[in-house]
This record gives C-alpha cells, structure tokens and sequence, in this order.
C-alpha cells in the first residue's frame, strides 16, 4: 500500500488530530475558525495542533472545558496566566522547548515579555473567550 506524503508549515497549515489516530491538515485563512466549525461541527473528539505568534499580550481569557491544553515556547518569552479560584498562578515560559498543560476548564491569558511564537494541542470542543 502506497501513502502520499506532503510537507506542510504550520504558518499556512493546521493539523485536526482525532480520537481515531487521524491527523487532518487544514488550511489557514482569514475565515479558520469559521471553516472548521463548518467541516468539524462542534469539533466533539478533536484537538487543534496550531502555531502562532504574539508581539502583545493576549487581550481576551479562553477556557476549554474538553480537557488540557499543551502550550509549548519555541522562541521568545511569555508568561501565561492561569485564573485559580481567589487567585492567578503565573507560568513562565522563557526556554524554546519548555511547556506547560493548562487543565481542562482553567481560564487563561497572556503577557509576552519578548515576541514570541508557540506551537498549541487545543482541545476545541466549547473553548470559550470573554474579554480582559
């Protein structure tokens, strides 16, 4: 059997990984979010693998009530702010390559030190986002 291998960036090119071991690359456009909604529904069983790249704090919180989040630095520093009940923890980014799990249903934002670029495994399924 016989498999057509591409390459992809993750600057162009989501993958959409599912509970059954497939990983689906999904072009990246103006209208990403929208289009996934279209082709994955309520994304129940998916995971997002994505990259970006922040020059800013974050302006908004997000929770994903589908499970952890892998949030891993490639270049840069960044602090990410995790909402507690009565508190915030702070988790600092500041080494290419270190990560952290943010758990299923914690709000979190964040502020950048130094621009920064971070390759994210989103469970998608009810992320939410309210404002700062």
């Amino acid at each position: 059997m016989t498999h057509e291998v591409d390459c992809f960036s993750l600057s162009s090119t989501y993958v959409v990984l599912g509970d059954d071991g497939s990983a689906i690359p999904v072009a990246v456009s103006d209208r990403f979010f929208e289009a996934l909604e279209h082709k994955f529904g309520d994304f129940k069983g998916k995971r997002l693998l994505s990259h970006f790249t922040f020059h800013q704090d974050w302006d908004t919180w997000e929770m994903h009530p589908a499970g952890d989040e892998f949030v891993c630095l490639l270049s840069g520093q960044v602090d990410l702010i995790l909402e507690q009940v009565g508190a915030e923890k702070t988790v600092r980014l500041s080494t290419p390559g270190s990560y952290t799990l943010i758990p299923q249903g914690i709000w979190h934002t964040a502020k950048v030190h130094t621009p920064c670029s971070m390759l994210f495994i989103t469970p998608g399924e009810g992320t939410q986002n309210r404002p700062l």
